[in-house]
This record gives structure tokens, C-alpha cells and sequence, in this order.
């Protein structure tokens, strides 16, 4: 484990960290269910504005869904959309939240994660059917979703909110995010960030804390 050995913080983001993302799965749900001369919608539906917006909070999920709607051109009902927006959800393995009640044994735990309330909705229902959780507030001391807080990575804002928020120095806390440009975020803030780049990135970081 190389770390700090001042560190009291060690912060997670969700997706393809804790939670298994399949976004080439998603797409091609999506296109199996539009016209052909939709489907360029699809590779740009992640990146649009009105996604962007919907995790900083800014849209509720009624509208938000509107916008789905609107974007493809299509008339699906609210249960359609969720199920459309959540197909890029897989699992969230059991080891994960083993290792991160390992690691609460000696420090504190966080979640700091760009996402959104059909997301969240859907991972909460797995928690329960899967674990009995009703949300991670049972196992982590903190949870920042961007939607919540108003914010969303890679902005510097957020990481912050966080720091402000928890009151730990920036050089005393970690954090694991798949993507660079969250990573360059954090750790301009100097915050030790590592990137995720594969399902055992955990594993073999904490591999002497793990068993």
C-alpha cells in the first residue's frame, strides 16, 4: 500500500471504480431502439449539455427526461428512459465494499462521484436486493454526488467543497477516479489521486490491506 503515512481520507468515485460501467452496452441499447439515421445521437449523448446539466443538478429528473426524449425524437414513457439511462450499470461486486470496510478500520471514507438521480435510484435498488443497504450513507462517512452538491469533476470547485466540507488537508487525502482529467483535477488541488485503469487497480493498490 503506498501511501501516505498522514493520510485520513481516502475518496472513490462510482462508476468503473466501485460500479462496473458498460457505456459500448448502453449505446448499442440505444441504438437497437431508434431509426439508423439516429444512431451518430448516441456517440454524443454523454457529452451533451443537457446531460452535463442533469448531473450538476440543474434539470430535475422530469425534465431531464423530456430532454431524452426530445434529443432522439422518440415518445418512450419515464420507465422506458430510466431503463434506457441505466443500461450502462453493472455490477457492483462484493469485494469492493469488503475493501472498504477493511479500509474504515483506519481511516475515513468518501464518495465523490459526477452522477444523477436515475442512476442513483437504480443503484440504491441493487444495494438493497443485493447487500440490504438502502444507500452507501451505512458504510461511508462521506458521499458527494454531483447532482447534490451543484457541482461536478473535473471542475476545481468540487474538490473544494469536498476539502472544505470534510476539513482534511488536500495532501492527507486519496483519491481513485477512472478518468484523467478528474485525476488531473484532484491533484491540482494536491490531493494524492490515483487512476483506475482496470477492474484489479484496487486490489493491487491495497493488496496488503485486502484478504
Amino acid at each position: 500500500m503506498k501511501i501516505r503515512p498522514d493520510l485520513e481520507l481516502i475518496v472513490f468515485d462510482l462508476g468503473n471504480v466501485l460500479i462496473d460501467i458498460d457505456y459500448a452496452k448502453a449505446m448499442s441499447t440505444m441504438k437497437s431502439v431508434i431509426p439508423i439515421h439516429l444512431h451518430p445521437k448516441v456517440d454524443q449523448c454523454y457529452s451533451a449539455e443537457f446531460h452535463k446539466a442533469y448531473e450538476r443538478g440543474e434539470l430535475d429528473s422530469s425534465t431531464f427526461r423530456n430532454e431524452f426524449r426530445n434529443y432522439f425524437e422518440q415518445y418512450w414513457s419515464d420507465d422506458e428512459v430510466d431503463a434506457l439511462w441505466n443500461s450502462l450499470l453493472g455490477s457492483l461486486p462484493a469485494y469492493r465494499l469488503d475493501l472498504i470496510r477493511q479500509l474504515k478500520t483506519h481511516f475515513q471514507v468518501a464518495i465523490l462521484s459526477n452522477t444523477n438521480e436515475i442512476h442513483i435510484h437504480a443503484v440504491e435498488d441493487m444495494l438493497a436486493k443485493e447487500y440490504g443497504m438502502d444507500n452507501f450513507a451505512s458504510l461511508f462517512d462521506w458521499v458527494f454526488y454531483s447532482h447534490q452538491v451543484g457541482l461536478a469533476k473535473p471542475d476545481q470547485a468540487i474538490y473544494q467543497h469536498l476539502v472544505d466540507t470534510v476539513g482534511v488537508d488536500p495532501s492527507q487525502i486519496l483519491f481513485f477516479d477512472d478518468l484523467a482529467a478528474n485525476i488531473e483535477g484532484a491533484a491540482a488541488l494536491g490531493i494524492q489521486s490515483i487512476r483506475v485503469e482496470g477492474p484489479h487497480t484496487l486490489l493491487d493498490f491495497f493488496a496488503d490491506v485486502y484478504h
